[in-house]
């Protein structure tokens, strides 16, 4: 019985750092994220709900001049990003992120998200599970969107 007690208290003192090293944020995997990692993480989700609220001005903000945006229907650069959005073309309305990672390489991040999108696209609303690739660029301090790519899944993920 003193065994026990004794090798439950172990468990339990080694387990400690372990749950208070997970108030930074996890994936769906239980991978704890580094502030940086999160930042990225965090901007990403912004990005989604400027999307949904059609909110040009700030995504012009964030996207780098030279940015690229791959879609189903074709690939395009920044302005025309903007205007699709501005316009309704695509109305990203609502983003269920399912899974994120992210790695960052010196000043560039890169994030894949797994989500199910819910979407008004040529008037017609259409839900599609997709694996988004965002590259963001630290520019004097600040991350900047370089490239946003949609890769359409043939099947929805676990939970979806």
């Amino acid at each position: 019985m003193m065994k026990t007690t004794i090798f439950g208290l172990f468990l339990l003192i080694i387990s400690a750092p372990l749950s208070y090293g997970q108030e930074r944020g996890l994936n769906p995997s239980g991978r704890t994220f580094t502030a940086d990692e999160q930042e990225i993480i965090n901007l990403s989700k912004d990005k989604w709900q400027w999307m949904a609220d059609k909110n040009a001005d700030k995504l012009a903000g964030l996207f780098l001049e030279q940015a690229m945006f791959v879609h189903m229907g074709g690939s395009w650069g920044k302005e025309q990003e903007v205007n699709i959005i501005r316009s309704g073309g695509i109305w990203y309305k609502k983003a269920d992120i399912h899974d994120v990672t992210v790695n960052i390489i010196d000043n560039t991040a890169i994030l894949l998200n797994r989500i199910t999108l819910l979407a008004v696209v040529g008037g017609n609303e259409v839900t599609n599970p997709f694996e988004v690739t965002e590259v963001y660029v630290k520019e004097n301090g600040t991350w900047k969107l370089g490239s946003l790519s949609f890769t359409r899944l043939m099947t929805p993920g676990p939970g979806e």
